[in-house]
């Protein structure tokens, strides 16, 4: 593309704000245009610095990442899309996010991989908007990326973020387990799990630790 996106980093944590920095500027098709540390300073380099891509926490100071947006999209800024990168897992909040239209939900810790699949599924988008072509290193970024599909019917996208965030802090959980970490039955929680690994977003293998049938253990793909 011609064009790098624009990345605005919100994060509370300088730390962990330099490093999405550093890892943005290994990618191809990146630029970060601005970091912010708290609620009414993202808003102001919305603003301002009129990014592609904001990769939002969603506890700052000042106030939430969900205020930041709120306020943002009654401020009619530039559109733009939203990955969060954030430590809260609740249902609630991700319900919440997704309504106030955030694209991936990507729950602390995650791999590089986990944020760089989501990139490039944003990236291929703005991509296509723009009529470009894609570099060599580029398409073959975009085509390593592993997405999930389409949801089938009964499920809902942000459970299934939910589900995968639980899943990256207790890798090796069965259904059960992780049904009982974000409030499924073992049965939905199941059929979140056996999505993830139809899209090659995890992988399942049979434990025979303990006496009678063997149980069925899930971890996301590295």
């Amino acid at each position: 593309m011609s064009e790098p996106l624009r990345v605005l980093i919100v994060d509370d944590d300088e730390v962990v704000a330099r490093l999405h920095e550093a890892f943005l500027a290994s990618l191809d098709g990146f630029v970060v245009c601005a970091i912010a540390g708290t609620g009414p300073a993202a808003v102001a380099a919305i603003r301002q610095a009129a990014p592609d891509i904001v990769l939002l926490d969603m506890h700052l100071p000042g106030f939430s990442g969900l205020e930041v947006l709120r306020v943002a999209r009654a401020d009619h800024a530039r559109p733009f899309e939203v990955i969060a990168v954030t430590a809260a897992r609740d249902v609630d909040t991700v319900r919440e996010a997704r309504r106030a239209g955030v694209r991936h939900y990507l729950a602390k810790p995650f791999s590089s991989d986990d944020l760089r699949r989501r990139l490039a599924d944003l990236r291929d988008e703005f991509v296509a908007a723009r009529g470009s072509s894609l570099a060599q290193s580029q398409i073959d970024e975009v085509m390593a990326s592993r997405g999930t599909g389409a949801l089938p019917k009964g499920l809902s996208a942000e459970t299934l973020e939910a589900v995968r965030g639980a899943l990256g802090e207790l890798p090796g959980a069965s259904a059960g387990e992780l049904g009982d970490h974000v409030g499924l039955s073992r049965v939905s929680a199941r059929r979140y799990l056996e999505h993830l690994v139809t899209g090659g977003a995890a992988t399942r293998s049979l434990d025979y630790s303990s006496a009678g049938r063997p149980t069925t253990r899930y971890r996301l793909t590295t």
